[in-house]
């Protein structure tokens, strides 16, 4: 299974960057090849200074070795061998009228002494974070979301649905991250549910990708903005670094298996504000957003 999703991710990826690439225009992506010293390596892609992508990330690891003592901890277990692959993206655009977006898809094992599985999972999902609400295009990405879940199994949107907007939730801001999409984690297989359908349903989830968001880029990304938003997005951006340093699983992961910091840290925006106490004007399209992020709600 590791060999096959490894595969897969890496079609994945090339398939996300082209795609992104055309909708840029103008910039490519920048490509890494790297390596990790316990075991393992990735390929990172960044593209910076496009004509709609201020800078973004579509970026494969698959690493192994001995299970760090801080993620046995995190796993309830004691000394194993683990090996996790996965694809993660964060793009961050030029126009405000454009969301942020991030994804991701992963798969995790654990081995005994002899070399055996004892332990693996999938987990994964991708989720929106506008500076403006649009509310055709919450409902269009979520919608997408809720098509790959439902050829598989009816209850799986409302659930990873609500599992995404409990993860990205920014607990000292007392707000959502965005607009949510799906969150999924320690998926294993079961008398109802075997590994290959696991597979089958996360590689569903990550072909919606391009067809969940690049339609809501190339509807926004000609939009006229002012000063004034740029800076909003630019205060709202602060709030997805804390969120990314703060709480993000994955973030921490990368950071406690000794990965490569420029592939952890990419997910960083290259422009951001923090104004003190800052609040938007009452009755303001800024206002609408931050009262939806204060109250998650059902797009479909």
């Amino acid at each position: 299974m590791k060999d096959k999703f490894y595969q897969y991710i890496l079609q994945l990826q090339d398939q996300i960057t082209a795609s992104l690439e055309a909708v840029d225009g103008k910039a490519k992506f920048r490509e890494d090849l790297w390596e990790r010293p316990e075991g393992g390596g990735g390929r990172t892609r960044v593209i910076e200074n496009g004509a709609v992508f201020e800078k973004g990330g579509v970026n494969i690891s698959a690493v192994h070795g001995k299970l760090p003592e801080t993620m046995q901890k995190m796993f309830g277990v004691g000394e194993a061998d683990f090996f996790a692959c996965g694809l993660s993206l964060v793009i961050h655009p030029i126009n405000p009228m454009v969301p942020t977006v991030h994804a991701n898809w992963r798969y995790f094992e654990m081995y005994d002494d002899y070399g055996n599985v004892i332990n693996s999972w999938f987990g994964g999902g991708q989720d929106l974070t506008p500076y403006y609400l649009f509310e055709e295009d919450a409902k269009h990405f979520h919608q997408t979301c809720k098509t790959a879940c439902d050829k598989h199994n009816f209850e799986f949107y409302p659930k990873f649905k609500k599992q995404c907007d409990a993860y990205f939730w920014n607990a000292h801001r007392n707000e959502a991250r965005g607009v949510g999409g799906l969150f999924f984690d320690y998926c294993k297989g079961n008398k109802d549910l075997s590994m290959e359908d696991w597979f089958n349903f996360v590689s569903d989830v990550g072909n919606s990708f391009c067809e969940a968001y690049v339609q809501i880029v190339e509807k926004r990304k000609a939009l006229i903005y002012t000063a004034e938003q740029k800076t909003w997005q630019e205060i709202r951006r602060g709030r997805y670094v804390e969120f990314n340093l703060v709480h993000d699983k994955g973030t921490l992961f990368g950071l406690k298996t000794n990965g490569r910091i420029e592939s952890i840290l990419m997910s960083l925006p290259p422009h951001v504000q923090w104004h003190y106490d800052h609040h938007p004007v009452a009755g303001s399209e800024e206002e609408k957003l931050i009262q939806i992020l204060e109250n998650p709600k059902d797009w479909v």
